[in-house]
């Protein structure tokens, strides 16, 4: 299993919005990297939810759900499915990842604005154990 994180912004479509719709196609990405990240998506694999913005936090957990096909709205660009695990118990800022050395090669650090990035599994424990206390 892999672990990812997907911006997006909350005005534009919110952790919330996931819950409420039970599903959603990740679209929307066009930039290269990030499509090579949703290409690198298997079935199976987890995701944080991160607000990017005002709240500048992870949020949620959810699970890829379908592999990448072309988005139906522009054949060049893939999207994949996903749909919500769960909430965190206490979103995990910007700001408090940065602060932990730990933390100091992740990827959120390094490049904040890649919208679509992989996660190392310590540093999706660190968070989701974070989340929790």
């Amino acid at each position: 299993m892999n672990y990812w994180l997907l911006k997006t912004e909350p005005s534009t479509f919110s952790w919330e919005d996931l819950v409420r719709d039970k599903k959603a196609v990740w679209d929307g990405v066009r930039n290269f990297q990030a499509r090579n990240n949703i290409k690198a998506m298997k079935k199976g694999d987890l995701a944080f939810i991160y607000h990017s913005m005002d709240d500048k936090a992870v949020i949620g957990i959810a699970e890829i759900t379908k592999e990448f096909y072309p988005d139906p709205k522009d054949k060049d660009w893939p999207v994949m499915d996903i749909k919500p695990v769960k909430k965190l118990k206490s979103p995990v800022t910007l700001a408090t990842v940065k602060s932990d050395k730990r933390m100091a090669n992740m990827v959120l650090v390094k490049n904040s604005r890649l919208s679509v990035q992989p996660v190392k599994k310590e540093e999706f424990d660190w968070i989701v154990g974070l989340s929790e206390r």
